[in-house]
């Protein structure tokens, strides 16, 4: 079993954010606002952030892009995890999953559940993944969920599953 030295622990990280609504705009995109935030404050870098329309071509185009990118470690979008017409995240990135990270919904949804909205949890599809030696993580696009994800599931994790998808790397 592999363990995290120090190093690991306090490693920068390079992120991407994608907001992913037909609503949302610079000026108010809150959500995406709070993801780039909370990333920085725990010594991150955020290397670009994008918002698109909920259309599946264009949501293709951009994490397609950054996937590209062997120095970017993961990707949060946030939005188009609904049950919406509309919502198409899930439907678009999880075909690019080499693993899906199944306990991230489940816990997400479990926490939702607990802490604030009762069953309408049920309604979530918030799902993370691996693609490539990149974690992929799509949140909901209410600011309530992207801080529930982000202080309780992402930034206590991420450092110990970028490492264990980039360990090979070291060898």
């Amino acid at each position: 079993m592999s363990h995290l030295n120090d190093s690991d622990k306090e490693r920068k990280l390079i992120f991407c954010v994608l907001t992913t609504s037909d609503t949302r705009n610079v000026s108010n995109d809150k959500s995406g606002w709070t993801i780039r935030q909370k990333l920085e404050s725990a010594g991150h870098h955020v290397f670009e952030s994008w918002i698109c329309q909920d259309d599946k071509m264009e949501i293709e185009s951009i994490v397609e892009e950054w996937l590209r990118n062997p120095n970017v470690n993961a990707i949060i979008s946030t939005g188009g995890t609904g049950i919406g017409f509309r919502d198409v995240t899930i439907e678009t990135v999880s075909p690019y999953f080499t693993k899906r990270i199944d306990g991230f919904g489940e816990l997400f949804r479990y926490l939702s559940y607990t802490e604030d909205v009762g069953t309408k949890a049920l309604l979530s599809r918030a799902a993370a993944g691996v693609i490539k030696e990149k974690a992929y993580f799509a949140l909901p696009g209410s600011v309530k969920a992207v801080e529930l994800a982000m202080d309780r599931l992402i930034l206590p994790e991420v450092h110990h599953i970028v490492h264990e998808l980039t360990k090979h790397l070291d060898d």
